[in-house]
């Protein structure tokens, strides 16, 4: 069964299914993700209200977070999705990691409004997760594979794969290929000068996550500021 793809919120029908593979690839490496991320930090905030507070949003949602479950969510940047989860599952399992200590930090001073709510923040990377096989109920990623060249998302894939239950829900919100006018902008600006995108670019996950033994159930387009975001809902098969 094909996943539904909405405009803006609204579901309508698309065949699209190449990958963007062929125009533009990541070209800020791992290795300087953190120290750009902790310059970013402190505007970070301003940026993800404007730009992606939406599909943040809407991921949300889809995760549908019950409590007393087993939740990771990866490069959990300054906690703005982080603290709704841990907000709906004060007495189950929160883990959040990233590869930045500036975005940490801010997580922490968010964080500590919950008080007596479950949860862990640390350093950690989407490559080496710190959970056991076939142990968290739902895995939310917001926008780190528009950082991740083509070559490597395939290992954060079999990873993320192997840390979910079977049935396991995976929620991705990602940077991806604008559809209406002007939300080409970004790629435009991402040739010239990548560090000015936080080393984001556009991509579409929902081939590879077919792929790796996933079915895809809801692929949504969210745009604000002209910035176009997928939002995946994404189930572990057996």
């Amino acid at each position: 069964m094909k996943p539904s793809l909405s405009c803006c919120g609204v579901s309508c029908c698309s065949n699209a299914s190449h990958l963007f593979e062929d125009t533009l690839d990541a070209r800020v490496s791992q290795e300087e993700i953190g120290n750009v991320y902790d310059k970013l930090a402190p505007l970070y905030d301003i940026w993800g209200k404007l730009t992606e507070s939406r599909a943040r949003d809407r991921a949300i949602d889809l995760a549908a977070i019950e409590g007393g479950q087993s939740i990771l969510e990866v490069a959990v940047g300054t906690g703005l999705a982080f603290y709704e989860i841990v907000k709906r599952n004060p007495n189950g399992c929160n883990v959040g990691i990233d590869l930045s200590s500036g975005m940490l930090e801010k997580a922490k001073r968010r964080l500590r409004e919950l008080s007596g709510a479950n949860y862990s923040l640390n350093i950690g990377t989407a490559f080496d997760l710190p959970s056991q096989t076939e142990s968290v109920d739902v895995l939310v990623n917001n926008y780190m594979f528009d950082l991740i060249p083509y070559e490597d998302m395939d290992k954060v894939l079999a990873e993320f794969r192997r840390a979910l239950k079977i049935g396991g829900r995976l929620i991705l919100v990602n940077m991806t290929e604008g559809v209406t006018l002007g939300s080409r902008l970004y790629d435009f600006i991402y040739k010239l000068w990548p560090r000015a995108m936080g080393g984001c670019r556009g991509v579409r996950l929902a081939d590879r996550l077919e792929q790796h033994g996933f079915t895809v159930k809801v692929r949504e387009y969210y745009q604000q500021m002209l910035v176009p975001s997928e939002v995946i809902l994404a189930q572990k098969d057996s």
